[in-house]
């Protein structure tokens, strides 16, 4: 039975060009099998006018036992479909990935390494279609606005902006390189010189990051002919989808807040004891340190504001974080950090531990950036100056009161009070996109704090002695919630979290069931997810517990795989089913060449013991085409949506 998406490719007839020199009609046939009108030839000859001819967008040249022959046909269409926005899709053998960047330079978008299934087959066909419809939705915004951009002819001394650009800045026909530069903010204008220095030869390209008065964020794509002439094309950015990592973009930001009359927060963060780290053990451990520190601040930033936060380096070892928030969330932050950045850092083979200070100030009437951190920057310096304080607060005069604490006893309110609620964030099916499960989040809707995560709300919980409680009422909820969702849900998986106390439990597996059974929700549409941290410390009753729950029916999840230390432990003793990446490792892929083999080989490793890989945190279009290219089946995360109510989730699924 064909999916959705392949019933609709089948209904407007989409034709497919298939290139193989030994298996055509039984590649042919899968395809077809998945909703594609398929045009399919045995022989490289003439490949190009074939394909044209064929009205595909899509070409699936199959060089598995035919790898030099497969390399010519794709060296034959690269320069078309490089031309024309198209896909070229590539199938080799196992044994022959060594030479899938021969195909890269040929001109291939996507690929796709045998043995592998139909379904596999049509994850990468669909893969392959997203692109194109990318490249298409592009050119067609290019197509509808004026474009932004300028160029600097070969010896020339002036810059000649598009008329819409001159529009926008109000300048004429050609501008002076210190005009042009006065643009900028002065913490961007080296950066950008240094990079218009890159472009050494023809067909060097290059980027540039800034504001634009009129615009916000942009990046400036430029790019040198064979003439010596610089071109460059601007795309604007969305406020919302970047967050400034340097200290000028954070002040820019900053200023555009106050000027609309919010009243942002700050928190200013400095890293204690890392000129230490780096005159032991190198500049490169210093460098992986502050990466490590950063991917921890935007964590729990994100964590606790979502997409209201930005957080960017300001200098040496020292962070900014700013947020549209109450003043209590910034508090509760700092002291989240404190606590993160307190524990040891794996780096490479060194084990090593830092520490913070952090200032805390908030926005008054009639500041600008300079006078906020101003006032954050005073309560660093106090802070620093402190035997025992981490944190001091501008704002109070006084280190903050430890919220922690308070929450926990709160939360012994909160469950009363219905204060703890669940949210429910979907799961995608690469291949179709459809929305095919969600996962349970627990939120606490704080009278002063506003909205905090899962994170937050059981690190309270065993502050107050309450985790086994708190589970429990989450649980309870999250089943009572899906057995009431409408028949249009009634083919989504339930993923609920269990935790280590409830690992710990005696006799959980009975509990738990009946908990399930009780609620009406079916056994055979539900997920027990479990963190790396929560199968520490005794692994063998984690994995009694999980087989006695597979065996009744249910299925097994590992959540936040690739954060702890004894991943490969975990795969090799627990009954697993699903695999789930975490979030930071996601994220990666669209880093070096070096991160996205790491995600690679999880998912390799995760596939051939059978199990279904789920990538959460996934937020761009950029990670999910990677992702999906690598043999990622599902993801959760905001690119689909954030997690919802079952009201929202209705409406979502409807869609």
């Amino acid at each position: 039975m064909l999916s959705e998406a392949a019933a609709a490719r089948a209904e407007r007839a989409v034709p497919l060009f298939v290139l193989s020199f030994r298996q055509r009609d039984e590649l042919a046939a899968s395809a077809s099998g998945v909703g594609w009108r398929v045009v399919a030839a045995r022989r490289a000859d003439d490949a190009e006018r074939r394909f044209l001819a064929s009205g595909a967008q899509i070409a699936l040249v199959d060089a598995r036992g035919a790898l030099d022959d497969g390399l010519a046909a794709a060296r034959a269409l690269g320069d078309m479909i490089a031309a024309t926005g198209n896909a070229m899709l590539v199938l080799v053998s196992r044994t022959d990935t060594a030479a899938l960047g021969d195909f890269v330079d040929a001109g291939a978008t996507h690929f796709l390494a045998s043995p592998h299934g139909e379904g596999e087959l049509l994850q990468a066909l669909r893969c392959a279609e997203r692109h194109v419809e990318r490249v298409a939705g592009s050119r067609a915004g290019v197509a509808r606005a004026a474009p932004l951009g300028w160029r600097v002819q070969a010896g020339g001394a002036t810059i000649e902006p598009t008329p819409a650009l001159a529009a926008l800045i109000g300048s004429g026909r050609a501008i002076g390189p210190r005009a042009a530069l006065a643009m900028l903010a002065p913490g961007e204008r080296r950066g950008a010189i240094a990079r218009i220095r890159q472009l050494g030869g023809p067909g060097d390209v290059t980027a540039i990051a800034h504001e634009l008065e009129g615009v916000g964020r942009v990046i400036a794509h430029l790019r040198s002919s064979a003439d010596g002439t610089i071109e460059a094309t601007i795309e604007p950015v969305a406020a919302e989808t970047i967050a400034p990592r340097d200290g000028a973009g954070a002040r820019h930001w900053l200023d555009r807040r106050l000027t609309g009359g919010a009243r942002p927060g700050v928190a200013l963060i400095a890293l204690t004891r890392f000129d230490l780290v780096n005159a032991a053990h190198g500049r490169a451990a210093g460098d992986a340190l502050l990466d490590a520190a950063t991917g921890r601040i935007e964590h729990g930033a994100r964590d606790l504001m979502g997409r209201r936060a930005i957080v960017a380096r300001v200098g040496g070892a020292e962070f900014l974080v700013a947020a549209d928030v109450p003043h209590e969330r910034m508090v509760l932050l700092a002291e989240r950090l404190a606590d993160q950045l307190a524990r040891a850092f794996p780096i490479g083979a060194l084990t090593t531990t830092v520490g913070c200070r952090i200032g805390i100030a908030c926005a008054r009437e009639g500041d600008d950036s300079a006078a906020l951190l101003r006032r954050a920057s005073e309560a660093l310096a106090d802070a620093k100056a402190s035997e025992g304080a981490t944190i001091r607060d501008a704002c109070a005069g006084v280190a903050p009161p430890a919220s922690i604490e308070a929450l926990a006893l709160d939360l012994r309110h909160a469950l009363d009070r219905d204060e703890i609620d669940v949210l429910f964030q979907p799961q995608v099916a690469i291949a179709s996109g459809r929305i095919v499960g969600v996962e349970a989040l627990a939120r606490w809707r704080h009278p002063h704090f506003g909205a905090l995560g899962a994170e937050t709300l059981f690190a309270a919980a065993e502050r107050a002695d309450l985790a086994i409680a708190l589970s429990d009422h989450v649980q309870r909820l999250a089943l009572a919630r899906a057995a009431a969702w409408p028949a249009r849900l009634a083919d989504l998986r339930l993923a609920v979290n269990l935790t280590a106390a409830d690992i710990a439990r005696p006799g959980f597996a009975d509990l738990f069931l009946d908990r399930v059974d009780t609620s009406g929700f079916p056994r055979g549409r539900l997920t027990v997810e479990i963190t790396e941290s929560g199968l520490i410390d005794d692994l063998g009753a984690a994995a009694a517990l999980l087989a006695a729950l597979r065996g009744a029916g249910l299925r097994i999840a590992i959540d936040d795989f690739g954060t702890g230390y004894s991943s490969l432990a975990y795969l090799k003793a627990l009954p697993l089913d699903t695999l789930k990446i975490d979030k930071r490792l996601s994220q990666d892929i669209t880093g070096s060449a070096r991160d996205r083999v790491v995600v690679r080989g999880v998912i390799d490793m995760a596939r051939s013991l059978g199990l279904t890989v789920v990538a959460e945190g996934v937020e761009t279009p950029e990670q999910l085409d990677l992702l999906a290219k690598e043999g990622c089946q599902l993801y959760q995360g905001f690119l689909c949506a954030e997690p919802l109510t079952s009201e929202a989730l209705i409406e979502k699924v409807g869609v």
